[in-house]
């Protein structure tokens, strides 16, 4: 083989290796495995409705927002899309009545490309339609962030990510058939920031942020 062509090939392999490494995918922290390690213990029942999710959703007390016992809470704080992929077969494991997912905020965080996301949900709503056919998915949008405050620093003044993503996620549930929620724009204030009333740090919901987010899928009836 040409010895130019070697030192070519090997060239453009570390160029690719140098782009993967521009980015963080990890996800197996010692809070994950905690978490998961749990759930693949606890039983599966009959008909769960899944809130999956990262930090956003892991807050939420959602059998007790719903008063429903089968609304099961598969939020991990820190969690990607990569690590949702990861557990993925423990969320599809009782075949699920519906999923609700939203991930891709600590991805756009870490400066993981768009397209990356992008692929990334299109495995995951993928898997999910082949190994849980039955089950309702439901994809909703990645909420905005609010840059006054400082403590998430890395999520901040991404927004033009998220609105580019939020359009992607929306043609990608058109194209496969999937419900897509848009929360974005009903969590926004006037400056186009994820209003002070939903939230005490800029990324994560307080209590009237879930009671926001609870409304929404009652008006949409999606969930009651």
């Amino acid at each position: 083989m040409n010895k130019s062509f070697i030192i070519l090939a090997c060239c453009c392999c570390s160029l690719q290796a140098a782009a993967q490494a521009t980015w963080d995918s990890s996800y197996n922290g010692t809070y994950y495995e905690q978490k998961v390690t749990l759930h693949r213990l606890l039983p599966d029942t009959r008909n769960e409705i899944i809130f999956l999710g990262n930090s956003i959703t892991d807050i939420g007390e959602w059998a007790e927002i719903w008063n429903n016992k089968r609304v099961k809470n598969r939020g991990i704080s820190g969690d990607n899309t990569y690590g949702v992929l990861a557990r993925l077969d423990e969320v599809l494991s009782s075949k699920p009545q519906k999923v609700f997912i939203m991930i891709g905020i600590n991805d756009i965080a870490r400066d993981i490309p768009d397209s990356v996301i992008i692929t990334n949900y299109r495995k995951i709503i993928g898997r999910m339609q082949s190994e849980s056919p039955r089950t309702t998915i439901i994809v909703q949008s990645i909420l905005p962030t609010n840059s006054a405050f400082t403590a998430f620093a890395r999520h901040q003044g991404k927004d033009q990510h998220i609105r580019r993503i939020n359009n992607a996620l929306q043609a990608l549930c058109l194209e496969k058939k999937v419900v897509f929620v848009n929360l974005y724009p009903e969590f926004l204030d006037a400056g186009l920031a994820l209003d002070k009333q939903y939230t005490n740090d800029g990324l994560h919901l307080n209590g009237a942020g879930y009671m926001k987010w609870k409304s929404i899928l009652i008006r949409e009836k999606l969930m009651h």
